[in-house]
């Protein structure tokens, strides 16, 4: 067939949302702009940011170098994060759905896959480590005997069961949820930030060398991938719901502030506190939020153990509700809730997985972030242009039927997403991961100096967006004609 007819959104008397690749109508749409701020605040307040400066001064530069390059690519990231939202707000349906006017009906299935792999990769890391958080706290009181495997299962068994559920109920639920973890955690995490400023040490801070221009933009690329593009596959999830007569500068304006203001700080923080003590940079690499619950004082631990978890919690959840919508653009026909279920489900197994058997886990996270960014930077470069192009909104219809002004496949999208995929993937390196080490095939006598940029997660932004901004733009305007 070509003609994809979604389900109807009926109302459901247990609160759960039953609208999945629907086009939100009008009546529906409601709120404004600066309502998203919470969901994406709350989903980036985690203290997993203090973690990435363990992780940025691990590419051997300074602490000036990385405060920089760390702050500009969560902004930058961020930003296309609102952009895509923009489009949200234009055509009222999910981000992959939206895929559609520039990859096809049926082309836009490809990069819902990648995307819905990339939500669950996320959703695995985040609810691991509130697991691991919580080992630490246990650990920490019992003075090293209180982690035990039993410990792990309990919590892994909650927390997933708090994401599934909250993922399954929807949109509503979740906007309600991230509102009160915004509130909590925020409050929390300035009084946490207040306990830890003793074990600055700025001389030590100072004393960290700089590092090359190739490490410099390997530290830019990493910050890129760990955090705007892990998210802009789902921009326009949480935009949906807004009316279209919503200022675009305030959408576009309110994602990149909720989403980047709570990481930049935590990231300066936590590359003060890995500076200060090697030891605990090195602890942190390796063991990821573990070792930061012990760092405030005594009588502040469980409450700042509670907050790491709801603040994982938040961006867990969305990734279970965007990851969900993805599986059912890829083209699986079932009601958004079951998907979200399944999402669930595969989610937890990964943590099973990662918590008990996954031995390095920065190092797996890191290649896992820089391999599917590539392919999700060129997708993020066409979504781009792609906004930046048409002028009208989005014909609701024609986002369903292979027939429409759409079409089934747009070839220029897939062979943009092909070429800067090979390219990328020639010009990144993963020695973190040795099942990725084929990577780099393009870097030839530069691999030694050059290798670790990862110069080829920008290229394939690039040739995303340079290429549909020219290649594209008749088929935009013969879709508005």
């Amino acid at each position: 067939m070509t003609t994809e007819t979604p389900a109807k959104s009926t109302p459901s008397s247990t609160g759960i949302e039953l609208t999945g690749l629907e086009t939100i109508a009008e009546s529906e749409r409601k709120g404004r702009p600066a309502g998203l701020f919470w969901p994406w605040f709350a989903a980036n307040v985690s203290v997993f940011g203090i973690a990435y400066g363990a992780y940025l001064l691990g590419f051997g530069i300074s602490f000036w170098q990385a405060a920089i390059v760390g702050v500009v690519g969560i902004v930058i990231s961020f930003f296309l994060v609102g952009v895509v939202s923009l489009a949200g707000k234009r055509g009222s349906a999910p981000t992959m759905v939206l895929s559609r006017t520039m990859f096809g009906v049926h082309g836009a299935r490809v990069v819902s896959v990648l995307s819905w792999i990339l939500t669950v990769g996320w959703e695995t890391v985040l609810c691991t480590n509130a697991v691991f958080a919580v080992s630490a706290t246990a650990d920490f009181f019992s003075k090293g005997s209180g982690d035990s495997v039993a410990l792990r299962v309990v919590t892994l068994l909650v927390v997933a069961a708090i994401i599934v559920t909250l993922g399954i109920f929807g949109f509503t639920w979740i906007m309600r949820a991230q509102l009160i973890i915004t509130i909590i955690t925020g409050v929390i995490t300035v009084i946490f930030l207040v306990t830890v400023l003793p074990l600055i040490d700025f001389s030590k801070v100072g004393a960290v060398e700089a590092g090359s221009a190739a490490a410099v933009i390997g530290g830019l690329v990493f910050m890129m991938t760990g955090f705007g593009l892990g998210w802009v596959n789902a921009g326009a999830d949480y935009s949906r719901y807004l009316p279209r007569n919503s200022s675009g500068r305030g959408v576009v304006g309110w994602t990149t502030f909720g989403a980047a203001v709570a990481p930049a700080v935590l990231l300066i923080f936590g590359l003060l506190l890995a500076g200060s003590s090697k030891t605990l940079k090195d602890a942190i690499g390796a063991y990821s939020l573990g070792p930061l619950v012990g760092l405030t004082q005594p009588w502040f631990i469980i409450p700042f153990a509670i907050v790491v978890v709801l603040g994982l919690i938040a961006g867990a959840v969305m990734d279970v509700y965007s990851s969900g919508l993805s599986l059912l653009s890829a083209g699986l026909r079932v009601p958004r809730p079951v998907a979200a279920g399944i999402d669930g489900v595969i989610m937890t197994l990964l943590s099973v997985y990662v918590i008990f058997f996954g031995g390095d886990f920065f190092g797996q996270f890191q290649g896992f972030l820089i391999t599917l960014g590539v392919p999700i930077a060129v997708w993020c470069g066409i979504f781009v242009a792609d906004v930046i192009l048409r002028k009208r909104d989005i014909d609701d219809k024609a986002l369903h039927d292979a027939r429409g002004r759409y079409g089934a496949v747009n070839w220029l999208s897939i062979g943009l997403l092909v070429v800067g995929t090979v390219i990328g993937w020639g010009l990144v390196t993963n020695t973190y991961a040795a099942w990725l080490g084929w990577q780099g095939y393009l870097l030839f006598g530069l691999k030694a100096d050059w290798g670790g940029a990862n110069l080829g997660v920008l290229i394939a932004l690039v040739i995303g967006f340079v290429g549909y901004l020219i290649g594209g733009r008749g088929a935009v305007r013969r879709q508005e004609s």
